[in-house]
């Protein structure tokens, strides 16, 4: 059985890099260390590994805007090359980058490699560049469609909603990139969004969290059909700030971090969530939101008006 998987431990990242280093750069006398860059903290890792959590292979992307991103480092250990294994982990890769709102994916190739990322879907650009004198590599593109599963419809009514009603939602490019029943992320513009210190400005964060919350409350209700029955407002929030947000941000929550059902609004009470929104720099949790939503049926409001 073959597992993907996010690398957790400083015992994986240390499997992770010396696979790198091993097919990347041994073979051309490149020092330890050679196989990791600048942007390792804002990326998205991905590996592949088997029952035994041997590790089979390696790779990455990073975010370069809020709809651009560029896959590096892949990499299959040797003795399970030509196994499939390198479209595998590159799907897994494009799959996440999609969720996160990602719509055209490039890379370097090797020229030896171009082939295989043809096959993938990928066009080539043309000359990029030569590493150590030796080793041409080739610009490659891909048009990403949405994630798997992604109920785009609804995504889409919901963002509308957001842009006609929330005038910063607008300012911002607030986009809803993933829904499907399980889990829902949320990103921005990153230009927009950025302070003085060039990472995301605070105030942003905590719009993108709580509009991302509210965003989970309103799928409930429209899956129920019950949106029509009550006014969703949030009714607490709280934010913890863990490291700042160098890349293009992006938010998400799903069933294990929401809490709280539609149920009362059937007998017109009101119906309360709370919702944990993670605000993720790459693979990393760098804010956590959590809101109290209060879902108010709309009878009671219009009694408590008059």
């Amino acid at each position: 059985m073959i597992i993907t998987k996010t690398p957790q431990s400083s015992d994986e990242f240390e499997k992770y890099y010396q696979l790198r280093w091993q097919i990347l750069r041994k073979p051309w006398q490149q020092p330890l260390g050679s196989e990791q860059d600048s942007l390792e903290k804002q990326a998205c890792h991905r590996m592949l590994t088997d029952s035994q959590n041997k590790l089979l292979a390696v790779g990455r992307f990073h975010k370069t805007s809020q709809h651009q991103a560029q896959i590096r480092y892949m990499a299959v250990a040797t003795n399970q090359q030509g196994k499939g294994l390198g479209a595998k982990i590159l799907k897994a890769l494009e799959q996440e980058a999609a969720k996160q709102g990602v719509t055209e994916i490039t890379l370097n190739a090797r020229e030896n490699a171009i082939g295989f990322y043809q096959k993938q879907g990928y066009s080539q650009q043309g000359f990029s560049h030569q590493l150590y004198g030796e080793v041409d590599h080739y610009f490659m593109i891909k048009k990403l469609s949405p994630a798997e599963n992604h109920q785009q419809n609804l995504a889409q009514q919901l963002q509308k909603i957001w842009h006609n009603t929330i005038p910063l939602s607008k300012a911002m490019n607030l986009e809803l990139n993933f829904y499907d029943g399980s889990q829902l992320q949320t990103s921005c513009d990153p230009q927009f969004n950025k302070n003085l210190h060039n990472t995301m400005f605070a105030g942003s964060i905590y719009t993108l969290a709580t509009l991302t919350g509210w965003g989970w409350v309103y799928m409930q209700l429209e899956e129920q059909q019950l949106q029509a029955r009550g006014d969703t407002v949030l009714a607490d929030g709280k934010i913890r700030y863990f490291s700042p947000i160098e890349s293009p941000a992006y938010a998400r929550t799903n069933i294990t971090l929401a809490q709280g059902a539609v149920t009362p609004l059937t007998q017109h009470k009101k119906a309360r969530f709370t919702i944990n929104v993670e605000v993720m720099n790459g693979d990393k949790v760098a804010a956590l939101f959590e809101g109290v939503y209060v879902v108010i049926p709309k009878a009671l409001a219009t009694k408590k008006e008059k």
